[in-house]
């Protein structure tokens, strides 16, 4: 129902004097206060609404008289009918009536003075709404976060309609990116660390034509694909300077070092295979050219040496090569270690002591430039031990790991320069960024939602959300009211 301002005033003034008998009396009755903050939350909610009526109210129908002019210059009529819109705010719905001008009923309508003058949004949800509604999204399931706003406001939200938002609100995110401020030089720390991996997302199945088939999974079949996400990260970082053993107390005898230096700044992003104006861009030429761009600007001015901290995957090794030629490319240590300890277990029992020596020999013999004496012991053992064959594939195929990387594994040089060795980073932002999220118990995606969510949960986890909504809003209302963006 529309209401006139003073009847919202009115309104508003019953609200407020039912909110102030209703203290008192639960006080003389003695409410346990749990009790009374939840009603009055729901009374509150409801004086919101008749607030924020108020103030709509009192902007008028946006009526500029039979004919108004359109930001091109163009003269427009005044339809004879009103136009009625719905917007959907923290404190309910509200119907707003408005004055809208054009050619005739029936054809575009070009200008509505009363939503240029509110700022309406261009879906029916206000700003507000959409920013508490993603809060949830971000954390939880479309449905769980619709649940949840049921709860604290009232108002029901399907998870299709969330879904929608979450996309609508992540098609600002590359743009955002691409415009986002570098930190300040005085806070970055002197080397410069990229690096990335993969991360498998799980995909809903295609919609199939006729009936479906009956399957039987085999062994080890897994009941829905998933497609890969490639994570990465930008931060810099101070040198710290270790020795081998330094690192074999921390991996193996957890040992943490005292005093390690902290990411500065540490920017995540990931992005699926997609089809992007018409062109299917591979997820790792969508991540490499992201990182490229923030990295060379928050290197602009600047000679800090870059490093490209990266697992044994060809793919990642060739965009390096493309994107960051001039980098120190650093294998990650902590994949060299899974197939140390892969190694060990085809001659000793897992959590032997025996095991444990094995990998802590041949570990700091890598982190003291050795590689290839570890290659040819290896390759020793595989000609004079008998092994099984599933054993031996995984010796051989340890040897092949540490032969093609082997330039990229000068750990002796990088602790002495004080690099970083380990992807702690990338595998943090796979289990953060895509895990905790994509991967939450049924969950299945298209890659137009999966993309969705990655961009703006990045966005949220970099701790760039309130910058980010600011720049959504301001671009949407440049573009819907022709107003400059700040």
């Amino acid at each position: 129902m529309i209401i006139t301002p003073e009847q919202a005033a009115l309104k508003a003034q019953h609200q407020f004097d039912a909110l102030r008998d209703f203290v008192q009396q639960a006080a003389r009755d003695g409410q346990r206060i749990d009790t009374v903050e939840r009603e009055l939350f729901r009374q509150l909610l409801g004086l919101g609404h008749t607030l924020l009526s108020a103030f709509v109210a009192a902007q008028g129908d946006g009526d500029l008289g039979p004919e108004a002019e359109t930001p091109e210059g163009r003269t427009v009529r005044r339809l004879p009918e009103r136009h009625d819109r719905r917007y959907l705010s923290i404190f309910g719905e509200l119907t707003i009536a408005r004055v809208v001008y054009g050619t005739r009923e029936g054809q575009r309508i070009e200008r509505v003075p009363l939503d240029e003058r509110l700022g309406l949004p261009e879906g029916e949800f206000s700003y507000v709404l959409e920013d508490w509604g993603q809060r949830l999204c971000l954390k939880g399931s479309f449905a769980e976060a619709g649940q949840s706003l049921e709860t604290l406001l009232g108002l029901r939200l399907g998870a299709r309609a969330l879904e929608g938002m979450n996309r609508a609100v992540a098609a600002y995110a590359p743009a955002f990116q691409a415009s986002s401020e570098v930190p300040p030089p005085a806070e970055e720390g002197p080397l410069l660390v990229v690096t990335a991996d993969g991360k498998g997302v799980p995909m809903r199945r295609p919609p199939q034509d006729g009936p479906k088939p009956h399957h039987r999974r085999t062994k080890g079949e897994k009941a829905n694909k998933k497609q890969m996400a490639c994570v990465g990260a930008v931060y810099s970082i101070e040198p710290f300077v270790r020795k081998a053993e330094d690192i074999i107390d921390e991996v193996l005898r957890d040992q943490k070092a005292k005093q390690r230096p902290r990411p500065q700044h540490k920017h995540v992003w990931a992005e699926m295979s997609r089809e992007i104006d018409g062109i299917e861009v591979p997820a790792k030429e969508g991540l490499f050219c992201q990182l490229y761009a923030e990295s060379t600007l928050r290197n602009l001015g600047h000679d800090r040496p870059v490093i490209c901290l990266l697992d044994g995957e060809r793919a990642l090794w060739d965009a390096q090569q493309v994107y960051f030629p001039e980098a120190v490319g650093i294998l990650d240590l902590f994949h060299v270690l899974e197939r140390l300890w892969a190694v060990a277990h085809c001659f000793h029992k897992e959590g032997s002591d025996g095991a444990k020596q094995f990998v802590e020999y041949r570990l700091r013999d890598l982190l003291q430039g050795r590689v290839s004496y570890v290659i040819s012991g290896l390759k020793h053992r595989l000609r004079t031990e008998k092994l099984s064959g599933q054993r031996r594939e995984v010796i051989r195929s340890a040897v092949e790991y540490l032969t093609n990387n082997r330039d990229h594994m000068r750990y002796d040089k990088y602790l002495a320069a004080g690099y970083p060795i380990g992807s702690g980073v990338a595998e943090g932002a796979c289990r953060h960024l895509v895990k905790d999220r994509m991967e939450q118990t049924g969950m299945r995606w298209t890659v137009g939602g999966a993309q969705a969510m990655l961009h703006v949960r990045a966005l949220y986890l970099n701790d760039q959300w309130e910058g980010f909504l600011e720049f959504r809003v301001e671009q949407e209302q440049a573009r819907l009211y022709d107003r400059d963006a700040a």
